[in-house]
């Protein structure tokens, strides 16, 4: 890869399946043809991938796309249960990576593929998009700014009765449902209130992988998250953070939402006409995200200071937590 702010990178993208195809039309409006290669695990759905995606090479031999001499840095879209192997590899093969949440099924896996990354030389994060969503970012700036005081909770959930992999259930197969969206309430109060600890949880199982549950986390003598996930039943897809002097509201479905609400400031906007803060959607969302990627890997850095080795790490210890219980 050549240095330089205004060279855009040269993706290789991993997988297939639907966030890959909602992933790369962003990648293309980023940085347009970035993307020069496309593995998949059936060589026929790779071809089509590549065609119906404008990308101009596609394989079903990841040695032969990691092996490129155009690409990178790739994108890790496969079920959960393989991050950890394939970021290695491509770590090894001299790529920067970019893995799709959970960046792997436990938090020394984790500390596994950061360790790699800083031995390599390259740049590797878990793409946690929510927390490059300008909503977001806008709403835990003005919380930093002291807007509701000092944080005491979160509440947020995501549960919907249907699943991505329904078919795919043992856990061999990475059907964990914590895994997939109890990651986001769980990174939104780690994000808010720093590191955690499990004060209470329940699951429930379904030929031993769990298909939904929630926990009451700890962060201090005085300041908790209620958080919950499922996928057999809709739970409030939306979000709240909490101070002394105010909460925020963040709408359905508070991690890729556009719309928050900020009852603070006054009397008047705490209980009648809260500020309405929104920001309109880029894309299919992920554009800031692979905007910032982009940026940090240009600056010379091996992880972004927003979603780095440290807070990955914290929020897969808590749900390896939540996991045992």
């Amino acid at each position: 890869m050549t240095a330089g702010r205004t060279m855009s990178l040269r993706w290789g993208v991993i997988g297939t399946g639907d966030i890959s195809a909602r992933l790369v039309p962003d990648l293309h409006s980023v940085a347009p043809e970035s993307v020069t290669a496309v593995w998949g695990r059936s060589g026929g759905r790779a071809m089509q991938f590549a065609s119906e995606q404008g990308i101009p090479f596609a394989t079903s031999s990841r040695e032969e796309l990691l092996a490129r001499e155009d690409i990178d840095i790739v994108y890790v879209a496969t079920p959960a249960e393989t991050h950890t192997d394939i970021a290695l590899e491509a770590l090894d093969a001299g790529k920067h990576v970019l893995v799709e949440k959970p960046m792997a099924t436990s938090a020394a896996d984790v500390d596994r593929i950061f360790e790699r990354a800083q031995l390599a030389g390259r740049f590797v994060m878990e793409a946690m998009w929510m927390k490059f969503n300008p909503l977001h970012q806008e709403v835990m700036r003005r919380i930093d700014d002291g807007l509701i005081g000092e944080v005491r909770s979160v509440r947020a959930s995501f549960g919907t009765p249907f699943r991505a992999r329904g078919n795919k259930l043992t856990p061999a197969q990475g059907g964990s449902i914590l895994l997939d969206r109890g990651i986001y309430p769980v990174t939104l109060a780690h994000w808010a209130l720093g590191g955690a600890q499990v004060q209470s949880s329940a699951q429930t199982l379904s030929e031993e992988v769990d298909i939904a549950g929630h926990a009451t986390l700890g962060f201090g003598a005085d300041r908790f998250a209620h958080v919950a996930w499922s996928g057999v039943e809709f739970l409030d897809l939306s979000a709240a953070i909490s101070g002394e002097h105010g909460w925020v509201t963040l709408e359905p479905m508070f991690w890729a939402g556009t719309v928050a609400h900020i009852h603070a400031g006054s009397a008047e906007r705490i209980f009648v006409d809260p500020e309405r803060v929104e920001y309109p959607r880029a894309g299919n969302g992920y554009q800031p995200m692979l905007t910032a990627v982009q940026s940090a890997i240009h600056d010379g850095l091996l992880e972004h200071p927003l979603h780095g080795r440290t807070s990955t790490i914290e929020v897969a210890q808590t749900l390896d937590t939540i996991a045992r219980s």
